[in-house]
């Protein structure tokens, strides 16, 4: 026999339910709005599209985030926005959000190839724009069909595990030379997104500098 209780054995009422959104809301805005201590050099930004309401209507809008890397490898969300949409402003003001919190110490931003997200980081960030291996891939394995993507993936995973930038660039150009007969499209993304997807090793110090980070293709 099915109860008509509610589930969990007891009501709630409408003021417990605005009081537990209330300690929510109130958590998660300081959580937000913490101050950003230490150095940062690594900053991952992802955005997604959900539906919310809004004045009795379901709209979308942009829910982007920044998780940071410190210096010592830990990992820590540090900050989240919403907007109607994932303008060139509203990354921007994202941006100096994070930078007014105490953001610094940045070297490497890593996103996809938004071009409102790339224009905000040449504009506030004194940092190395990279585009995502796992984005990049994505788009790269719609073109291989579903017989191919291993083999793919594994092919453009030897640049990645390269040393330095020239020995990165000549594998790229290898892969993608070896893709043209067969699947033009694949190797023509591989041309123009090169320079985009192989920033970090154009950019790092030789091998054995003090200064080369610890961790290989991070994105």
């Amino acid at each position: 026999m099915i109860s008509s209780k509610p589930w969990g054995g007891t009501g709630v009422s409408k003021s417990q339910v605005s009081r537990l959104c209330q300690e929510i809301d109130e958590r998660v805005g300081a959580f937000l709005d913490r101050p950003i201590e230490g150095e940062w050099p690594y900053l991952w930004i992802d955005a997604t599209d959900v539906k919310v309401r809004q004045d009795g209507r379901i709209v979308l809008v942009a829910v982007i985030v920044a998780v940071g890397v410190n210096s010592d490898g830990r990992r820590e969300v540090l900050g989240m926005d919403v907007g109607p949409s994932e303008a060139e402003t509203f990354w921007t003001d994202f941006f100096r959000k994070l930078a007014r919190r105490g953001l610094r110490g940045v070297k490497l931003v890593i996103s996809d190839a938004h071009e409102g997200i790339k224009a905000s980081v040449a504009k506030v960030m004194n940092a190395t724009w990279q585009r995502c291996r796992v984005h990049f891939m994505r788009n790269v394995l719609a073109h291989a069909g579903r017989s191919g993507r291993r083999v793919v993936s594994t092919f453009i995973a030897t640049a990645f595990a390269q040393d330095d930038a020239e020995t990165a660039r000549l594998q790229w150009r290898r892969v993608a030379d070896q893709l043209r007969p067969k699947v033009l499209k694949l190797a023509t993304l591989m041309d123009t997104a090169e320079p985009d997807v192989l920033a970090y090793m154009a950019s790092r110090p030789p091998t054995g500098s003090s200064s080369t980070p610890r961790t290989r293709w991070s994105a």
